[in-house]
């Protein structure tokens, strides 16, 4: 019984990962589209698109189906795109504050489905405003951690482009800018020759919130739910994790 059982668990795993995989396709299948409709299908003058056809292509994300989505958003193919974005603000346990970013057609679905997970896995939904003064829109580009690479190199690439910090998350190096020098940034690395992973907009919290790998956990838990949803493309928190809280974690999954 405990080889079916294992089995049997690893192929619920399995199912998991391929589901979500599935979901961050189409996700960033989604966001193709929209740059594509918003800025056209050139990529020389559409930086927006570029980045989400780097991210996508980073994720494995087929070129048949990047192309595809490219021509849908551009009204290439015939079909339409019409998705509305929706921010939704809210709180996890232990007061964590969420803000839930959500690409949509049907703005009703979207609602029910952030309000459900909020209700079963203890969040709250939160008033316009509650949390969003505490985040606000940055560039965000991660950078893959290599040997030949160093926290020094990366600054020096990017300071004069408008960088305004450089952290080292051990696997990534992070580099944050406004969301205006998003470019420049990204093309300052480019002409440095330093591949990166994604650069996206984003919403960065001024002040973070320390929380125990039981908070940590439960905050968790209930962003997976809100991105198990279609219509919720980001969720972002200030739950500030620590090395040790991490190390902790990741025991549950040995």
């Amino acid at each position: 019984m405990s080889g079916h059982s294992k089995w049997a668990t690893t192929k619920h795993q399995k199912a998991i990962k391929d589901s979500r995989r599935a979901k961050s396709f189409a996700k960033l299948i989604k966001n193709i589209e929209v740059a594509a409709k918003a800025g056209g299908p050139d990529l020389s003058g559409n930086p927006t698109l570029v980045d989400a056809i780097q991210k996508a292509k980073k994720t494995s994300v087929p070129i048949d189906n990047i192309n595809r989505a490219v021509k849908r958003g551009a009204g290439l193919s015939g079909e339409s795109v019409d998705y509305q974005t929706i921010i939704y603000e809210g709180y996890a346990p232990s007061g964590v504050a969420l803000l839930i970013e959500c690409l949509t057609e049907n703005r009703n679905r979207a609602a029910a489905e952030v309000r459900t997970a909020m209700s079963r896995n203890g969040g709250a939904m939160g008033d316009p405003g509650s949390v969003a003064y505490n985040f606000h829109r940055k560039g965000v580009i991660a950078v893959p951690h290599i040997p030949t690479l160093s926290e020094d190199d990366v600054l020096l690439a990017v300071m004069d482009a408008g960088a305004e910090e450089v952290i080292d998350h051990g696997a990534v190096f992070e580099i944050l800018c406004e969301a205006t020098d998003l470019v420049a940034t990204r093309t300052a690395l480019q002409e440095a020759g330093i591949d990166y992973d994604s650069a996206d907009v984003e919403f960065v919290p001024s002040l973070k919130v320390e929380v125990d790998a039981e908070t940590a956990r439960k905050v968790f838990r209930l962003i997976d739910a809100l991105e198990d949803s279609d219509d919720v493309q980001n969720v972002y928190s200030n739950a500030d994790v620590s090395d040790a809280v991490r190390a902790e974690m990741d025991e549950d999954v040995d």
